[in-house]
């Protein structure tokens, strides 16, 4: 039997024993979805049915999007915290700030985060220290990589976008990183800042007179299910590269990192020990240990581009 206390239980005969329904708080910076379960979130659900866990007999949940407005982040966080959820899931770093500041008693399980401990999520990775564990990224490293991967593509490159959103700060080594990396081989960056689609639209407006390809730089404001950031990208004629595998499967032209499928499945894990009694201080951050080149060769032969032989040889999935 679950065992705990805060939450409601269901009514069971006389003399049988009750078992506990957990409240699992989810804060996204996401639009909602019309279908959750088609969704990466779906992930998540699958993940607690991995560990026998089914919705609405052992757990129910509290999901919360803001649309990109990250300005409602510390209001829907307090919300969560009002209905004493057991857990809260963070989707992305600015997520996982808004729900420390509102609780540091209610275990906080970060969904995908970057660079927990410079944002002061954690103390460590190891040694986590407070409410907060779960998963991170590495973004620096993983910039690194999807620049090289593009200028293999683009062998002339001179000249690449950085779409990013202003308001996540959780990138700034990321940028930091990709700007080291490009002045080493002599090539260019140009920064757009989107933070909406109407944003995101004028940005690949500028991008198509001022560069060659385009990397997107994670971010609940571009992330799947939207098909915007592709679909821009192939009507302008930019070669790009994205974070996730989903990006590539609606269309983008490479991806070379994590899956947030792969992400919030495994944060079930995480709420599975909470559940049985663990103390996120106890439970070291992960991060992942190998990543996913995908390409889209649809979007190639649209584009115009002949993929070298050696890249398609690389690539984990290829599209066609």
């Amino acid at each position: 039997m679950l065992v705990g206390g805060g939450a409601a239980m269901w009514p069971l005969a006389a003399g049988a024993q009750q078992q506990r329904v957990w409240r699992i708080g989810f804060l996204s910076g996401k639009s909602e979805p019309s279908s959750l379960a088609t969704t990466v979130y779906g992930e998540f659900l699958n993940g607690m049915n991995d560990f026998g866990y089914i919705e609405g007999r052992d757990f129910t949940m509290e999901w919360r999007f803001v649309a990109g407005d990250f300005s409602r982040l510390p209001g829907m966080a307090a919300d969560l915290v009002a209905r004493q959820v057991d857990v809260i899931i963070a989707g992305f770093t600015g997520a996982a700030l808004a729900a420390k500041k509102a609780t540091a008693s209610i275990p906080i399980i970060l969904g995908y985060a970057a660079d927990p401990v410079g944002s002061g999520l954690v103390e460590s990775l190891a040694r986590p220290g407070g409410n907060v564990t779960g998963l991170a990224t590495y973004l620096p490293e993983l910039a690194s990589k999807q620049f090289e991967l593009l200028t293999a593509v683009v062998p002339k490159l001179s000249r690449v976008g950085i779409l990013m959103n202003p308001n996540n700060l959780a990138y700034v080594g990321m940028l930091k990183t990709t700007r080291g990396v490009a002045a080493a081989t002599g090539i260019e960056l140009a920064l757009l800042e989107a933070r909406s689609t109407d944003e995101t639209k004028h940005a690949f407006e500028k991008l198509e007179e001022q560069v060659e390809a385009v990397m997107v730089v994670p971010d609940p404001v571009y992330d799947p299910p939207r098909t915007v950031v592709a679909d821009l990208a192939l009507k302008h004629r930019l070669p790009s590269i994205h974070p996730y595998a989903e990006y590539t499967e609606l269309g983008g032209l490479m991806s070379y990192g994590d899956s947030l499928g792969k992400f919030y499945r495994r944060a079930a894990y995480f709420v599975d020990k909470i559940f049985k009694g663990a103390q996120p201080r106890e439970l070291p951050v992960e991060q992942p240990t190998t990543f996913e080149f995908v390409i889209n060769l649809r979007t190639a032969k649209a584009l115009g581009l002949d993929m070298p032989a050696t890249l398609l040889a690389r690539a984990d999935k290829v599209l066609e």
